[in-house]
């Protein structure tokens, strides 16, 4: 690898943007990154940064205080043009993951966001390959096998995550005939396949704590929805390798376990049964959940279990899936190399134990 690659890195503090730094630092030793990181109140994006770049590699890492969501990226104009000249590589993966933003905050930030990185990259003259972080759920509600050169085909999205990340790749797709990219789209990151060690404890963890803990035992869903997920190792390696490999320039690339590797809602929660010792699942159908079940338990249920109906509607439609990803481009780029993501009911007992030995992300655990 030529030893003056400057890799843009945006997101980087995200789940996923911490494991590719240190993925890209790993693998790549003789590069250097650059970080975009907003400052935080008290706490300075170099602070951000630092509290996962290990200290023997801080000297090839700089650190710029910016926001995607701003014009020129949030950067004064000398500090802009220097990056953009040196810069050889960009991975996009900031956005904001909130089903519950408004339709314009969240196009503030996942689709003009989005356009201010496509026109750094751009103006970028040693660019050599540009990734974006998308995700599989551009789909929004289709059911069936979702192949990975289609994106819109009328469907209906759940929320304004899905509707703005959509937007956002058709903006991406419209500039790959004049740069040199590729599109990424994972399914739901979970924690790593090895260790189960996670930083984010959203969207199927949610459910799990609260059938763990005895508060919940009903899902208002079908038992053969399709849940795909993918780890958060099996991402890293992916992206990196896709940013690095020429045959990937112009594809869209579908990271997920697809038809071989995903599991069912019915499948996931039987193992989290024998795992947790719980009672078994109770299925109600969504529509009569949502429609009369719900609003009279609202009524009915205080404290906790209020609580787990008020958080819960932003998952609903989640437990409803059936849907499948094609990975066909997935495997023809990655399998040579060796990334493959595991079978998901190949780890979950890992993912599992992490929760537990974590208290759901309550304290630290030692590494072993």
């Amino acid at each position: 690898m030529n030893s003056e690659e400057l890799i843009l890195v945006t997101g980087a503090t995200g789940f996923l943007g911490v494991q590719l730094v240190r993925e890209l630092l790993e693998r790549h030793p003789e590069a250097r990154l650059a970080l975009l990181v907003r400052d935080r109140v008290g706490q300075s994006g170099q602070e951000r940064a630092n509290s996962f770049i290990p200290s023997v590699e801080r000297a090839r890492v700089q650190v710029f205080p910016g926001d995607v969501s701003l014009s020129e990226c949030g950067l004064d104009a000398e500090t802009y043009r220097r990056l953009q000249t040196e810069t050889t590589r960009v991975v996009h993966s900031a956005a904001t993951v909130r089903f519950d933003h408004s339709l314009d905050e969240a196009r503030r930030i996942n689709v003009e966001g989005t356009r201010h990185i496509l026109d750094f990259a751009a103006g970028s003259r040693l660019l050599r390959s540009f990734a974006y972080v998308g995700t599989a759920y551009v789909a929004g509600e289709r059911s069936g096998l979702v192949r990975e050169d289609e994106l819109a085909v009328g469907q209906t999205y759940r929320n304004t995550y899905e509707q703005t990340k959509a937007e956002a790749e058709a903006l991406v797709r419209s500039r790959l005939g004049s740069m040199p990219g590729v599109i990424l789209r994972p399914s739901i990151i979970v924690g790593d396949s090895r260790t189960g060690v996670t930083s984010s404890f959203k969207m199927m963890y949610w459910p799990l704590k609260i059938y763990a803990r005895r508060l919940w035992r009903t899902v208002p869903g079908y038992p053969d929805a399709v849940l795909d997920i993918v780890p958060v190792d099996f991402v890293a390696s992916a992206v990196d390798r896709l940013l690095f490999d020429e045959a990937a320039l112009g594809s869209t690339v579908h990271l997920c376990a697809g038809p071989d590797g995903s599991a069912t809602i019915d499948q996931i929660a039987h193992r989290a049964m024998e795992y947790f010792n719980g009672p078994e699942p109770r299925y109600v159908d969504p529509r009569f959940f949502f429609a009369v079940l719900r609003p009279l338990l609202f009524i009915s249920l205080w404290g906790r279990k209020r609580r787990v109906l008020r958080d819960g509607r932003a998952y609903r439609d989640y437990f409803t899936m059936r849907m499948q990803f094609d990975t066909s481009n997935a495997g023809r780029l990655l399998k040579p190399a060796g990334i493959a993501p595991p079978p998901v009911l190949d780890y979950l007992d890992r993912l599992f134990h992490y929760c537990v030995a974590s208290e759901w992300g309550r304290k630290p655990v030692s590494a072993s």
